[in-house]
């Protein structure tokens, strides 16, 4: 992680200052905020629509849910034309969970508008669907049509999350903790680190992470607890009985969850299906390369983000041949191929961003390191597509803020673990850089020393960074009992 060979800092980070107060909007609008990376914000304060909560539901519900931290309002774009589903048709079916003001992308409006059809089929009573595989609650979300456009993992429904569905996971934690739990994750994190991982994936360019966003959702097919569900069967029969009553009521219907939304991608199979494919017919030269390219696209993601649940089962491939003939007449043109192509797309990102390297009971490797791809130097292409930012110290703190304010939004955040957590994927990027500068392969890669680079308590703390006053290299020593390497 070398400085930057140029002595002046480069133009666009001088453009980082604050913009020139806007005009001041009537008092009677709703005030606005800046969006934090990956995640959206909550339109409030629309005259005429103000509620009043009464003392019972000014208490947080009993799943625990929480409100966005970052509350904001503004047009949406047209964000809201589209949910003309009016609030007193909402109130009557009981689903009034309030999530369409909840979720406002003002820089997406193509994800704003997907996230508006998966609320309009909840509407409509097309409901998402638990995923069976995995341990956590996770849904398929449809449109209105019933077609899949979507994968949302809540929050509380997470692995260790006190209302993941799949309670086996605790008594794994609890009996064999040698096998089950990473202690080097910050718990119930996992929706943030699919965002992230799609944030770190834009801002590297690498193309391989579906998108991916923070929104809350609200359907009767979530994992609610007996009380949250008892609360709401009330509050429907009060708005029945005595509507002036429950007017005054905060919410009706069913407390929303806060979770990651993953576009969902068509026509990828798991990769142990190709790979296993590749051996027996190997692909032409051409397509070959082509996968080596996005092959070690994955292995950049994975590890600066340190993933420590990269499988063979949970990244997908998508390979067509010249003469199979299908419609790829797909609306997302990023995930659509060309014939005699293929593509990776790295879902389940949800284990990243540890506090600290595993040093406790297994080393969590990445398993691609064992495929005969992870042993070919990095491609010149690949090099050049990464290593002009990653040797950047100012591009890193960028990423390392951006990341931040995606990161605060979650309750129970915590500054000083925060940082750890970007000290450990300093770290990475430090190892990465160096491999890449070295012409290594990727095997080579994850055999370096571990490495932590954190912050120095005189360093800087704004944009502009130098490694050598601002941080500190230190090397992890300490090894799992479990040790891959």
């Amino acid at each position: 992680m070398a400085e930057p060979g140029a002595e002046e800092p480069d133009e666009r980070l001088l453009l980082l200052e604050e913009p020139p107060p806007q005009a001041e909007l009537p008092r009677r609008g709703p005030q606005s905020a800046r969006a934090a990376p990956g995640g959206a914000v909550r339109q409030c304060g629309e005259p005429g629509l103000e509620e009043v909560g009464d003392s019972e539901d000014s208490a947080p519900e009993g799943d625990g849910e929480d409100e966005p931290l970052l509350r904001a309002a503004g047009s949406g774009r047209g964000r809201r034309a589209g949910a003309a589903w009016d609030r007193e048709r909402r109130a009557a079916a009981g689903h009034t969970g309030h999530t369409a003001d909840m979720n406002i992308f003002l820089d997406d409006p193509e994800f704003a508008e997907i996230i508006l059809r998966t609320e309009q089929a909840i509407e409509c009573g097309v409901f998402p669907e638990r995923i069976s595989q995995g341990s956590s609650g996770s849904y398929f979300a449809k449109d209105p049509k019933g077609k899949i456009i979507g994968v949302f993992k809540p929050k509380s429904e997470e692995p260790y999350g006190h209302l993941n569905p799949k309670w086996t996971k605790y008594f794994h934690k609890i009996c064999c903790p040698c096998c089950f739990g990473r202690g080097c994750l910050v718990p119930n994190q996992g929706y943030l680190s699919e965002a992230g991982a799609y944030l770190v994936d834009e801002k590297l360019g690498l193309g391989v992470v579906p998108k991916t966003k923070v929104v809350w959702l609200v359907s009767e097919t979530f994992n609610y607890s007996a009380i949250d569900r008892a609360k709401s069967r009330g509050k429907k029969y009060a708005l029945e009985k005595v509507p002036k009553v429950a007017k005054k009521f905060n919410r009706i219907g069913l407390p929303p969850k806060v979770g990651s939304f993953q576009l969902f991608v068509e026509g990828y199979k798991e990769a142990d299906y190709w790979l296993r494919k590749f051996e027996a017919d190997p692909l032409p030269e051409n397509t070959r390369k082509e996968f080596q390219s996005q092959f070690e696209r994955l292995v950049i993601l994975d590890y600066v983000i340190r993933n420590t649940d990269r499988g063979n089962d949970n990244w997908l491939v998508r390979y067509e041949k010249q003469d199979d003939g299908l419609d790829l007449s797909d609306k997302d043109s990023q995930w659509t191929i060309t014939k005699e192509s293929i593509k990776i797309a790295a879902i389940d990102n949800g284990l990243a961003f540890p506090f600290k390297h595993p040093d406790e009971w297994r080393a969590y490797p990445f398993h691609w390191a064992w495929l005969p791809q992870a042993k070919v130097p990095f491609s010149q292409e690949t090099r050049d597509l990464v290593l002009p930012h990653l040797s950047d110290m100012n591009f890193v703190q960028d990423l390392c803020e951006d990341l931040y304010e995606l990161f605060k939004t979650d309750k129970g955040f915590d500054k000083a673990t925060f940082e750890n957590q970007m000290s450990v994927m300093r770290g990475q990027i430090l190892n990465l850089t160096q491999a890449l500068k070295d012409e290594k392969s990727p095997i080579q890669l994850v055999q370096m020393p571990r490495v932590i680079v954190e912050r120095s308590s005189t360093g800087s703390q704004g944009r502009i960074v130098h490694l050598g006053n601002a941080f500190t290299q230190t090397f992890h020593s300490r090894k799992p009992f479990f040790s891959s390497w």
